[in-house]
């Protein structure tokens, strides 16, 4: 008996391990998430890693209104001084547009911005597994993930991908 239940945890163990990795690829919903542009036009976020194939892509998901984002501008202004090269993608999610365009604004904020037209829930927020904003996601030259999981723009992990 004790050897069936050595077995049977040694196999939950292993599923456990399973559900916790770490995924390389965006999913297929995550992809077809519609986002919206500055200029008011809606793209999916497919369509923003293929304009930025062939280069490093910095994630930022933030708010206006999110005094940790804040705070962590002057790490992702840093980081875009010291990592030129990378691209700068934002996703807001500020509960307007406008909110969003005048957070750009005030706090000068220097990239790609997009709006997250389907929030926190919606299948871009579930895939990355959205629980706390800053977040940061870097992307490689194919579209592969490299880092999910940042909450501090001046992490190591983000530099030594870079």
């Amino acid at each position: 008996m004790s050897k069936l239940k050595y077995i049977i945890i040694l196999f939950l163990s292993a599923l456990s391990c399973k559900a916790q990795e770490t995924p390389t690829t965006f999913s297929e919903a995550a992809l077809n998430d519609t986002f919206v542009t500055l200029e008011g036009n809606s793209l999916t976020f497919q369509s923003i890693l293929d304009t930025n194939k062939g280069k490093k892509i910095v994630i930022d998901v933030w708010a206006s209104w999110c005094s940790d984002c804040i705070k962590g501008m002057p790490k992702v202004k840093s980081l875009q001084k010291e990592y030129p090269n990378a691209t700068y993608v934002f996703l807001s999610l500020d509960k307007t547009q406008d909110a969003w365009k005048r957070g750009i604004e005030k706090y000068e904020v220097n990239g790609q911005h997009y709006f997250m037209e389907s929030g926190w829930k919606g299948p871009f927020g579930e895939f990355i597994k959205l629980d706390w904003i800053p977040r940061y996601l870097v992307v490689d030259e194919n579209g592969s993930i490299k880092l999910f999981k940042a909450i501090e723009a001046d992490d190591k992990n983000i530099k030594n991908i870079l």
